[in-house]
């Protein structure tokens, strides 16, 4: 049976909308989420599994009468993937459900209006859930909470965010159940992880949790490269005032990025990035690229990504920044500038690539 028959008459009309036939991750928790048990979902980016997860909760919404704030969505993006919220207030338009955003950034007015008129689905991050425990307004529309998403559950749980999330979802259920209010059902979204049990269990609070993993579906072809430096190297380095390994692995990344179309390069700190693309550009000053970490300004992020969906740019040299999937085009090719620590990370970037479920995502790691 197709998943989506499961669902309110309203929701089933706005689906036909955007899907002509449920994707195979929305085929299997569609109707697991249904039942109302708290879940957890691995799937590949790409997969369908934030609407998967959404579709259900909105129809719950649809069927019942319920005071907002109902839903929590939580995401560990403090810039928030602007993609995710566009698609979440286009569902919001056609159910008729107000959606709001709250964050570190959000002003005292905005904040003040949220308090006094609350949205009936709220998204948040991991700090901003604490502070809002302790406004005295907020806690009352809080306990109306019905439904939590946790998107993007593996940038949480080797983190101190993912202790305080942990934490805060406990003093939630507590406000909750002093309103009166049932265990808020509890999903969480996730990319590759290593104990899917033992996550399922800290978010859950070790409460009965289904775990859904699709994510052997994805293809990958990953490759590993040190190369080493030549005389050219020893001479371009002296110029650039670069040690001959810095300068190797720099014209081996410049090599890639001309050889392909579009190039996410990703570094795993700020300083990097800068660096990188700097030396890119010195090396190389007709390469069109640009850097996107999170201390840029949010105009500087924006007009790089639509550059670089626009093919104005072939690569952009990131951070976690660009991680967790917002809308930058097609991506043909990822490079890792030295080692990223976690596989679970390496998969997550090198995914970003071949975004479709019957493409191989490809990338190299520069050691």
């Amino acid at each position: 049976m197709d998943a989506f028959a499961n669902l309110e008459p309203r929701v089933r009309k706005a689906v036909g909308k955007r899907f002509k036939k449920p994707t195979p991750v929305q085929q299997k928790v569609v109707p697991e989420i249904l039942k109302g048990g708290n879940v957890l979902v691995i799937s590949e980016t790409g997969s369908g599994k934030t609407e998967s997860v959404m579709l259900p909760v909105f129809s719950k919404w649809v069927g019942g009468d319920h005071k907002p704030i109902s839903i929590l969505y939580i995401t560990p993006l403090k810039s928030l993937n602007r993609d995710m919220l566009k698609r979440i207030l286009w569902w919001g338009q056609e159910l008729e459900m107000e959606v709001s955003v709250r964050h570190g950034d959000t002003s005292k007015y905005e904040r003040y209006m949220q308090a006094q008129n609350p949205a009936d689905m709220l998204i948040s991050t991991p700090e901003t859930l604490q502070a809002m425990l302790t406004g005295k307004l907020l806690r009352k529309h809080l306990k109306n909470i019905r439904w939590i998403v946790i998107d993007e559950v593996h940038e949480l749980v080797s983190s101190k965010r993912g202790v305080q999330l942990a934490v805060g979802l406990e003093r939630l259920k507590e406000v909750i159940r002093e309103g009166g209010g049932n265990t808020p059902q509890i999903i969480g979204l996730s990319a590759t992880v290593g104990s899917p049990r033992k996550v399922a269990e800290y978010f859950s609070g070790g409460k009965e949790c289904r775990v859904i993993d699709t994510e052997r579906s994805a293809r990958f072809s990953i490759t590993v490269e040190a190369p080493e430096p030549s005389r050219d190297d020893v001479k371009i380095g002296n110029e650039m005032f670069m040690s001959p390994s810095t300068t190797v692995r720099i014209r081996r990344i410049e090599q890639l990025i001309s050889e392909k179309c579009s190039v996410l390069v990703f570094t795993n700190t700020r300083e990097a990035s800068e660096m990188l693309s700097s030396r890119l550009k010195a090396l190389n000053p007709d390469l069109p690229v640009e850097t996107h970490h999170s201390s840029l300004s949010k105009e500087v992020r924006i007009d790089a990504e639509n550059a670089f969906k626009n093919g104005e740019l072939k690569a952009l040299i990131c951070t976690s920044s660009l991680e967790l999937g917002i809308d930058i085009g097609s991506i043909d090719y990822v490079v890792q500038y030295m080692s990223p620590r976690q596989a679970s990370k390496l998969l997550q970037r090198v995914g970003r690539s071949g975004h479709a479920l019957n493409r191989v995502s490809t990338g190299i790691v520069i050691a």
